[in-house]
């Protein structure tokens, strides 16, 4: 009830304009935001940096509705791409389809996403699409695919709470091109397109986990387990030392402020461990999904918003 609640608030501008009036509200979202700007994300990025973790960097700012606002958002990509070059920082990037345009067109969304794909190129990263809620996946798979065909360093996400997504991943690794993050989903779905417990959802992304581990050797494929799930985690690495993959073949991927002390231990045992890492002004949408993952994270908020 919690969860639904909070992932309804993540899409309520009227909630949305209440909560920004409180100071503290907007202090508490550096939890989990590495600030509104590009000096603060580095100095972030600098830091976890130089603990050993990996990042990857999501400027916030989906589901624009001008050809401007894509416009803006993909300038701010390639200012992100140059302070990575210039500061040899050890990030990937990660980018919404909507915060280039898919809402407005799809020819416009493209030539955005192409541009800062070869941008990245260019500067030896690595650019992960996100995956957003149902009405965007397949529209998303279409324009990864498509990008794919001309660039190898441009990965997908798929999210075990879809019914659909099994078929998915077996679709990706057919065609050699199953670099994917791996995560349960953050949305609000229906019934009838995605799992309604989580103990399903739980299950599947074990089955897809598994799946994924088992077709490095036959195929191109590179695994990205998104979770915080120590059960999970401890599956994944009973499973991958059952089939002998190496540690380099794969990695853990987690949100920057949530178990750090997980994320050092899989790093002090020897796993790639990459730390999401969001920052910009339109962080509300992320913010409040993130509350809805764990009743403690609301706490925390509430505790501070009525302080």
């Amino acid at each position: 009830m919690l969860r639904w609640m909070m992932l309804k608030l993540s899409q309520s501008t009227q909630m949305k304009n209440l909560l920004m009036r409180f100071s503290s509200f907007r202090k508490a979202k550096e939890r989990f935001v590495a600030g509104e700007t590009l000096d603060e994300l580095v100095t972030v990025v600098k830091r976890l940096n130089s603990s050993g973790m990996k990042t990857s960097v999501d400027y916030l700012g989906e589901n624009v509705s001008s050809p401007e606002q894509a416009a803006m958002n993909k300038a701010m990509y390639f200012s992100l791409l140059d302070r990575i070059r210039h500061e040899h920082l050890d990030s990937h990037v990660s980018v919404k389809l909507t915060a280039l345009g898919l809402d407005i067109n799809e020819h416009i969304c493209a030539q955005n996403l192409e541009d800062i794909v070869a941008k990245v190129r260019d500067t030896g990263s690595f650019v992960r699409i996100d995956m957003e809620n149902s009405p965007y996946t397949e529209r998303t798979l279409q324009a990864y695919r498509t990008v794919r065909r001309k660039y190898s360093h441009v990965g997908a996400v798929i999210q075990s709470s879809l019914y659909r997504s099994q078929q998915d991943v077996m679709g990706l690794i057919k065609e050699d091109i199953a670099n994917i993050r791996l995560c349960k989903g953050a949305y609000l779905e229906a019934k009838t397109i995605a799992f309604p417990q989580k103990k399903d959802v739980d299950q599947n992304y074990l089955v897809l986990a598994k799946l994924l581990a088992e077709s490095t050797y036959t195929n191109d494929v590179y695994p990205a387990y998104a979770t915080h799930d120590e059960k999970m985690i401890t599956s994944i690495k009973n499973h991958t030392k059952k089939i002998g993959l190496p540690l380099q073949w794969f990695e853990f991927q987690m949100l920057y402020g949530i178990r750090p002390d997980l994320q050092k231990q899989l790093m002090d045992e020897g796993y790639i461990v990459r730390v999401y890492v969001p920052f910009g002004k339109d962080w509300y949408g992320y913010f409040c999904r993130r509350l809805a993952e764990r009743p403690a994270n609301v706490w925390f908020v509430m505790k501070n918003l009525f302080r």
